[in-house]
């Protein structure tokens, strides 16, 4: 352990905005948690009141300030800490770090960055760095440009040839990203993208690929474990935080499996993170090729739910590797029996359902994609997959009775939903099942792995058995 550190000082969570989900404020409640067991002072920055994380005995000092360079070199000339933590505020103090190390603010006042070293979070944003820097270890990414103009962006678009994907640098929840067509598309997503960041990707498409993430914990000592992987509902094209996420992963291979898992270990090893942190994959549904898509050297909004999949502290743990331990010599405070050096095992299937409130916006468009409009989420823990989707469904909050029996939900065109993916897709595959479609038709439209849809098709199945019944006296043992 860092047995010099007396006072630490946390970047927060900051203000909720649509595109989170309240992941950060988890993460760096628990941090505060860990550091206060250690006897160890803390001073927080998060101008947001309305969290867990600026309760009363959560944090010894609090300064409601904005999460910004100057603000926060105030509070450090101030308060004089001996080290800082930047992987529990999310992607806001993330680039606060960055800016405070690039600006020399961290070696005129001789702190310390806890965990994570900052030239690995930028690793990790810089996307024509993190590009290059897999690239070292032979790990696939996407063919991509990285650009600063809309003009070098339509040369790279002609270079990598349409659809293209653009994906900002330094942003969360997928702001300013987007798919392409033409240069018309282009330039006019290009000009949003820049108002996010000042480097944007131009990716080659993998729209249709499955997007599978493994979050990895790893010591000081080089010691590394997988704590959950995930796989999304939807296939590539809508953002991870758009989707039904299901944990463990329900259709990959054996081989798929481990191949992804090695690759996801050689990556943080490779980075050089002290912690946790997740990969993200695009993996090709007929073969086992793959691409890294992004790699975030912070707790996320995967992490808080991998934390409440599995049982395993993520947040906890990565706050004492922060401070030198090894998993080795952490206790992990759920089960009471085991250290975190032991991998969960899953005997359940977990179900995590985006949460919109769009109605409450007028005109907006109800199309989902490869930017966040979801304000939070719901998650279901069930034996089988039709059980979790059926209570997450309930859960959600919309009012409906699971994925079948929705009479009040009506679709004039329903083609058009299932290509066209909104918050209620799901229900549009009921109606396609009611109306008489196969199997193959619906995965056609939607590239929904048939997996999936199977499973929803047995629930559609038993809904029409049980409706032969009149009353439930005639329903069989």
């Amino acid at each position: 352990m860092e047995r010099q550190i007396k006072k630490v000082l946390i970047l927060g969570s900051g203000a909720l905005k649509i595109g989170e989900a309240g992941e950060f404020d988890y993460s760096g409640s628990q941090a505060l948690k860990a550091l206060r067991e250690e006897g160890i002072k803390t001073v927080l920055i998060n101008p947001n009141i309305a969290t867990v994380q600026t309760s009363e005995h959560i944090a010894d000092k609090i300064y409601f300030l904005p999460v910004t360079p100057y603000f926060v070199e105030e509070v450090i000339k101030k308060e004089k800490p001996d080290g800082l933590l930047l992987s529990f505020g999310g992607q806001t103090a993330l680039n606060c770090g960055i800016a405070l190390y690039k600006g020399g603010i961290l070696e005129k006042y001789n702190l310390k960055v806890l965990g994570t070293p900052v030239q690995a979070i930028i690793d990790t944003e810089d996307r024509e760095i993190f590009v290059g820097k897999l690239g070292e270890i032979n790990v696939r990414t996407p063919r991509s440009i990285a650009c600063t103009t809309i003009k070098e962006a339509v040369v790279a678009a002609g270079e990598l040839g349409y659809p293209i994907i653009i994906r900002a640098a330094y942003t969360l929840g997928g702001q300013g990203s987007g798919f392409c067509t033409t240069n018309q598309e282009l330039e006019t997503l290009a000009s949003k993208a820049f108002s996010y960041s000042n480097q944007i990707l131009v990716e080659e498409s993998l729209k249709g690929w499955k997007e599978v993430e493994y979050e990895v914990v790893r010591d000081c000592y080089d010691n590394c474990i997988t704590v959950c992987n995930m796989e999304n509902f939807d296939p590539l094209g809508i953002h991870t935080g758009e989707s039904i996420v299901v944990a463990p992963s329900q259709t990959l291979t054996n081989a798929e499996y481990h191949k992804l898992r090695r690759i996801a270990i050689e990556i943080v090893r490779h980075v050089g993170i002290v912690g946790e942190c997740n990969v993200q994959y695009a993996l090709d549904p007929f073969s086992e090729d793959y691409r890294v898509i992004e790699v975030n050297a912070r707790l996320s909004r995967s992490s808080a739910l991998a934390s409440k999949a599995t049982g395993y502290p993520l947040a906890l743990v990565a706050a004492r590797l922060s401070l030198g331990y090894g998993l080795h010599e952490i206790r992990n405070e759920i089960t009471k029996e085991t250290s975190a050096f032991f991998e969960p095992a899953l005997d359940y299937v977990v179900c995590k359902l985006p949460r919109w409130d769009l109605n409450k916006f007028t005109g907006v468009n109800r199309e989902i994609g490869s930017s966040m409009k979801s304000v939070g989420e719901v998650m279901s823990i069930g034996r089988t997959f039709e059980e979790a989707i059926q209570k997450g469904l309930r859960m959600i909050g919309l009012g409906m009775h699971g994925f079948i029996g929705n009479k009040e939900v009506e679709f004039e065109d329903v083609t058009y939903e299932l290509n066209h993916p909104t918050d209620i897709r799901i229900f549009a595959i009921a109606k396609a099942f009611n109306e008489g479609w196969s199997i193959e038709q619906i995965y056609e439209q939607t590239k929904i792995d048939l997996w999936f849809l199977y499973r929803l098709k047995n629930i559609f199945d038993y809904g029409e058995e049980i409706s032969t019944f009149n009353n439930f006296q005639e329903l069989p043992d």
